[in-house]
């Protein structure tokens, strides 16, 4: 059978640049590694010519070869390799290319690590998160060792290249077609070991410390915001970069208000007087003040009344306030006196048509009533 189109098996045009080659291999060899299909008989063969195919375009003097001759430049009398090209070759250019930043790339000293991100949960109150504050926290975590300067080793000594990955942090066999890179045995990764370690740290180049900040939380915050403290995080290990540390607010409930955004919202009892007449009541806001809040005559319970202006600010957008609503609840007398129910009985009586909402309800009852027995 013939052998199809290297173009064709890695799924790339003729005119190809060498990135968009590689790109094309990468895919074709995760698609098709006969690992990820054990069930596929076929796919170790289609593997394979994957694999040769890449290994002679990505060569610019093969690739020249081939785009002129065919096939037929790597087979019979023309000179080149017959069969299924440096497959163990090809493999380890992906590999390398694949996990190289991730295990360290051969002939380089692993780089240091970064320090962890750190998480610190912080509660306010709704008046702190309508002025702004700044908080003292105490986060423990890690720091260099003071006594070995963060090298891990006693009295400061730089740790040594590993022997075994002559610093790379990492060995490689040769397995058949396969380059198998795994993490060096012997320094966990590190590339490097530590003859005599610290006594202080054990060896570790850190040790645990609780540090005192400050925290700038700005107003406006609600529950679920972050804050990030760049650089505040763990400290890295052999002198790597710290981690940062992140700051989450969680807003308490407030007794009087409720918040929705930059909206608050009060509740407020109106006597049953002073909403049938209409007046005057007293209004907190959250700022400690108060204000005077004009109640319309005949108000009903649930009615809301806007006060500009007189909401929570809005994080990061400054001189933008939301409103505060007052919602109007009215209240029902009880323990009434014997003057009071006779006055209340009187008004009964003189005010039949002084409820437009029950007439009217009631009146839709009367009809449903009338045609259920209909």
């Amino acid at each position: 059978m013939s052998k199809r189109d290297f173009y064709d098996v890695l799924g790339v045009s003729k005119g190809a640049s060498a990135d968009e080659i590689k790109k094309a291999y990468r895919r074709k060899a995760r698609e098709l590694h006969p690992d990820s299909n054990q069930d596929n008989p076929k796919a170790e063969e289609d593997f394979k010519e994957v694999n040769e195919a890449y290994d002679i375009l990505k060569d610019d003097q093969k690739k020249a070869a081939y785009d002129q001759y065919g096939h037929d430049a790597f087979s019979g009398g023309m000179g080149g390799q017959r069969g299924g090209g440096d497959f163990g070759s090809a493999f380890s250019d992906v590999f390398e290319d694949l996990f190289g930043d991730f295990m360290g790339r051969g002939g380089r000293q692993q780089r240091a690590r970064r320090g962890a991100d750190l998480r610190y949960n912080l509660a306010v109150t709704l008046e702190d998160a309508f002025n702004g504050k700044t908080a003292s926290i105490s986060v423990p975590g890690s720091i260099d060792c003071s006594e070995c300067d963060g090298t891990g080793a006693e009295g400061g000594a730089q740790p040594q290249n590993c022997p075994t990955c002559q610093g790379h942090g990492k060995v490689r066999a040769q397995q058949g077609f396969f380059t198998i890179e795994r993490t060096c045995p012997t320094c966990k990764g590190q590339g490097q070991i530590i003859k005599d370690p610290c006594r202080s740290c054990a060896g570790a180049g850190q040790v645990r410390k609780e540090r005192s900040l400050n925290v700038k939380v700005p107003p406006g915050v609600e529950t679920g915001t972050r804050i990030r403290l760049a650089g505040e995080g763990e400290g890295g290990p052999r002198g790597g970069a710290p981690g940062d540390l992140y700051i989450f607010i969680d807003v308490a409930q407030h007794p009087i208000f409720e918040r929705d955004g930059t909206a608050l919202y009060c509740r407020i009892p109106v006597p049953m007087a002073t909403a049938a007449l209409g007046g005057e009541i007293e209004a907190p806001t959250l700022d400690g003040g108060r204000t005077r809040v004009k109640v319309p005559a005949g108000v009903q319970s649930g009615k809301q009344l806007r006060l500009r202006g007189k909401g929570m600010p809005a994080l990061q957008r400054a001189g933008q306030v939301g409103d505060l609503f007052i919602e109007l609840a009215v209240e029902t007398p009880v323990n009434l006196t014997r003057r009071q129910r006779e006055l209340l009985e009187e008004f009964d009586r003189e005010s039949a048509d002084n409820s437009p909402e029950n007439k009217d309800f009631f009146s839709k009852v009367k009809d449903f009533w009338e045609s259920m027995r209909g």
